[in-house]
């Protein structure tokens, strides 16, 4: 129902991409062997739905359809559109993102399009459609973010979470044979619109550029699971996000168009590691359509030849889905795809197995020290909000600490923690963020000094945003502190866990069971919550962290908080 549709035989072209493949050997017995250890490794992560996973995540999609089916013709009667009009109205949601490219791992979300027609106006779908989704039993955590880059509402239904964003069609109905790959889809309409159909076009372009579509999912999973183990899958958090991945892996798949899938992997990292960045890597030439929009293009916009690590989307207005990376993240990007080159030749040598590839980042070992935001709230409402507006900003924070002299690189890992409850006044919960960090130097007070600019700079703009986007409420705090290594300790979860949940750090804790260990975890336990273990790192109200001198930073003799951090393994999904 959700398959793109691949082009007959007779229709496909010789060669795809930009250039001739390198290489067009047929797969030998030895590559098959390896595609099968390949498989069976990614097997034991259970990244695949079983089929009962796979019909309710349908059965999803098809009544999300159907309620936005009869919202469109609810919305035609109160407009007082024509009987005939509203008949045939029509409306249709495209699946995008990782569900319609096919490589949706368990409890991944869903990205669609809803295409309504031009006759209505885009607020109504923040407001009446959203009304009645919230209306719906079977929805939680809803929230519209009408002032997002891509307008899109985000919601939670029976368990599986879903994010729509909304385009509107220059026509009076939208036809269940629609082509959104026509450019005439995005002339002459708004600008939100053109970002929301993006989504979309994108997927299926890249769906119809690759020779061997079966061969290129399943090498797009193993380039994912890979990504997510050594925590560099965020494209939020200025790595790449699930749509650069695929265009890399596509490339490779054009390039290599009767490769198998242990071979595409090996390719894969091969050939990233020694491409010259910032060439740009693309699937295929974009026709610059004459419609005013905003479009990647180094000879035209001076700030597009600032990007770093370019990776361009296949679809009319081209962009840079990579527009994120960072100094920090570039290299932490580059070090991982030379590791993954490095293991992948030990393979090709019988001298490593897959399952070295995808072993989890030693994370909490990594790095000496580490900066640790955490935001209070007081209800499960303002933790959407303030959890989001400051996972939103977290690239801002390391671009700022990038500009510091002392600080030569800036980790996020992507996945947030879990907070303590009592993280406030008001008996609230809290949310943390770990950032690893390398200074250039060793004098600590120097250091107090420069990271205290960093972390005020930061908070200030939160507070802002907070007060002017009326995020803000009673009880909300933000705190950062830096620690060093042997401050954190992590507590892994109790129950046994699965390779497939992929929690970032898999080792125990930087603390030693020795007894000096042990008692600091019990002094933990005791504590009600790290904010107050750390007791010179206040954590102030939202509005008050614009009036304080050293906003966010731990104070003392020393650069770094003393007392132990305790971080629990969140629950993912990969």
């Amino acid at each position: 129902m959700f398959q793109s549709q691949t082009p007959t035989w007779s229709d496909m072209p010789k060669t795809y991409g930009l250039t001739g493949p390198i290489s067009e050997d047929l797969p030998e017995e030895e590559n098959l062997i390896q595609t099968r250890k390949l498989l069976d490794t990614m097997k034991s992560y259970n990244v695949y739905e079983n089929n009962l996973e796979l019909e309710h995540r349908e059965r999803v999609f098809r009544r999300l359809e159907s309620l936005f089916r009869d919202w469109l013709k609810e919305i035609c009667i109160e407009m007082n559109v024509p009987e005939v009009v509203t008949e045939k109205v029509g409306g249709k949601i495209f699946p995008f993102g990782s569900y319609h490219l096919g490589v949706h791992s368990k409890g991944a979300d869903i990205d669609a399009l809803c295409v309504g027609p031009g006759f209505l106006e885009r607020k109504a779908f923040f407001t009446s459609f959203f009304a009645k989704l919230k209306a719906q039993k079977e929805v939680k955590d809803i929230q519209a973010i009408e002032e997002a880059y891509v307008p899109v509402i985000t919601l939670s239904w029976e368990g599986i979470q879903i994010d729509l964003v909304f385009a509107l069609l220059s026509r009076r109905s939208v036809p269940d044979n629609l082509d959104l790959l026509n450019n005439s889809i995005v002339k002459d309409i708004d600008i939100r619109c053109v970002r929301s159909f993006n989504g979309y076009r994108v997927t299926e372009q890249i769906l119809r550029l690759v020779p061997n579509v079966l061969n290129f999912r399943v090498a797009l999973r193993a380039i994912k699971l890979w990504a997510k183990q050594r925590n560099i899958y965020s494209n939020k958090l200025g790595f790449l996000g699930g749509v650069s991945w695929a265009i890399m892996v596509a490339r490779i798949c054009q390039v290599y168009p009767n490769a198998t899938t242990s071979t595409l992997v090996i390719k894969f990292f091969k050939i990233f590691s020694m491409w010259v960045w910032p060439i740009p890597i693309r699937l295929i030439e974009v026709e610059k359509c004459n419609y005013n929009l905003p479009f990647w293009d180094p000879k035209v916009n001076r700030s597009d030849r600032c990007h770093l690590m370019p990776i361009i989307t296949p679809a009319y207005p081209q962009q840079n889905t990579s527009v994120n990376v960072s100094r920090s993240t570039f290299a932490i990007l580059n070090e991982e795809i030379h590791r993954g080159h490095a293991i992948c030749q030990e393979i090709e040598q019988k001298k490593a197995k897959w399952s070295e590839l995808f072993e989890q980042a030693d994370f909490f070992q990594k790095y000496q020290h580490y900066a640790v935001l955490e935001a209070s709230y007081t209800t499960e409402e303002k933790r959407l909000e303030c959890v989001g507006l400051v996972e939103s900003k977290i690239r801002l924070l390391v671009s700022t600490l990038e500009r510091n002299e002392l600080v030569s690189l800036a980790h996020v890992h992507p996945h947030a923690f879990p907070g303590h409850r009592k993280a406030n006044k008001k008996d609230g919960q809290s949310t943390m963020w770990l950032i690893g960090l390398v200074l250039n130097v060793k004098d600590s007070e120097r250091c107090k000094i420069n990271l205290e600019h960093s972390f005020e700079t930061f908070t200030n703009i939160i507070n802002s945003l907070a007060r002017s986007s009326n995020i803000y409420d009673e009880g909300m705090s933000l705190s950062v502190a830096c620690l060093r290594r042997e401050d954190l300790i992590y507590e892994p979860q109790q129950r046994a866990l699965q390779p497939s949940e992929t929690l970032p750090p898999c080792h125990v804790s930087p603390v030693s069971a020795d007894k000096q260990g042990t008692k600091k975890r019990e002094l933990l336990h005791r504590s009600e919550t790290p904010s107050k273990k750390i007791k010179d790192d206040k954590s102030l109200p939202v509005d008050q962290l614009s009036n304080v001198p050293s906003s966010g930073h731990v104070t003392g003799p020393s650069a770094f908080a003393k007392p132990a951090v305790s971080l629990t393994a969140p629950r993912q999904t990969t």
